[in-house]
């Protein structure tokens, strides 16, 4: 922390998992922390911990921007942004209509987009910011049946590598968080496209839906043996925004640092014939 004045974080997607735990490690951590969400009224034990809450919708630029007016307006200033919210699109590439991969990246991506545009301005006249990209191993690479949710994560980490290189000399720190799997709602809340149980791919869509099912129930494949909780996720999001030279990327999680070793050592070829074997594929 560069001043002995709490600095000012604003969280999306504080209604459950990372985002939640992230609004509390902050909080904890001496942060002023505004906690948001579409709904505010899922807010309610944050609130209870002190914590402020304030809508907003990453997908409507009036709600992003009474946010931040609102933060602004209270605090004079916000100096960390941690972009969580977003959620993840099950299926075959085939079977997922062009509009709800619209639909995706309007959250997942745009919504990035939409929020670092308002916050930029502020966090480079004052010289100081933390801006805090939510990604994920499979920003790295891409198993079938979550190719869209994939893409999504490598465009926040190809934004975050050129924003890195952009802001940094206002003082502006871009950090990225890489997980392997979470236990927390984004899995268990997945949205299928369509119909998974009918047409060419139905077989293949069972096999996903078998493969996340032990993610969280025994016996458990191997991303579910290595899951990290959201809290262990938040540590790492706090120790980012609280350090005085944070780094580029976060790996989190036993399973995140191999894989990532894998993918970069492995001709495609062969990494392609380990995806097949740890994750089904048509």
């Amino acid at each position: 922390m560069t001043s002995m004045t709490p600095h000012v974080a604003l969280v999306t997607g504080c209604s459950s998992g990372i985002g939640h735990a992230t609004a509390l490690a902050l909080h904890r951590a001496g942060l002023v922390v505004y906690a948001s969400a579409r709904r505010p009224d899922t807010l309610a034990d944050l609130a209870a911990e002190g914590i402020e809450t304030v809508r907003l919708d990453v997908t409507d630029d009036e709600s992003i921007t009474a946010a931040v007016k609102r933060v602004t307006a209270d605090r004079g200033r916000l100096d960390v942004l941690v972009n969580n919210a977003g959620y993840r699109l099950v299926g075959p590439v085939e079977e997922v209509p062009p509009d709800e991969v619209v639909r995706l990246f309007d959250t997942n991506v745009f919504g990035v987009v939409r929020l670092t545009y308002q916050v930029l301005p502020g966090m480079r006249e004052r010289g100081y910011g933390r801006i805090v990209n939510l990604s994920s191993v499979f920003g790295r690479f891409t198993i079938p049946g979550g190719t869209y949710p994939a893409a999504t994560k490598h465009a926040i980490e190809a934004f975050s590598d050129g924003l890195r290189l952009e802001v940094a000399k206002f003082g502006i720190r871009v950090v990225l968080i890489e997980p392997n799997s979470v236990r927390s709602r984004y899995d268990a809340n997945a949205v299928w496209s369509g119909d998974p149980t009918k047409g060419p791919y139905a077989k293949f869509n069972a096999d996903v839906a078998r493969w996340h099912k032990a993610l969280n129930s025994p016996p458990h494949n191997l991303a579910g043996r290595f899951q990290v909780s959201s809290e262990d996720v938040a540590r790492v999001i706090s120790r980012a925004v609280t350090s005085p030279r944070p780094r580029a990327r976060y790996p989190v999680g036993k399973l995140a640092q191999p894989l990532f070793l894998l993918r970069r050592m492995l001709p495609d070829a062969v990494f392609d014939g380990f995806v097949r074997l740890q994750f089904p594929a048509p």
